[in-house]
């Protein structure tokens, strides 16, 4: 799989694999603590890959730290 085809998760689906609120994910990334995709409409989107990397502890990885 190359780099433009992988995976996009939205605010909701990423809030549920890190057990928060949505609008959590969507401050994490206004303030750059997560990367995220914008789609022509204006919608956010996080790569499959970081937010697996995130769960699993790869700080290296990703930007964010979640407490």
């Amino acid at each position: 799989m190359d780099g433009n085809s992988e995976r996009l998760l939205t605010p909701g689906e990423v809030a549920a694999l890190f057990r928060v609120d949505p609008k959590t994910v969507t401050r994490w990334a206004a303030s750059g603590r997560i990367s995220s995709i914008r789609t022509p409409g204006g919608h956010r989107r996080f790569r499959e890959s970081e937010v697996r990397a995130l769960l699993s502890g790869d700080a290296g990885a990703a930007a964010v730290t979640v407490v």
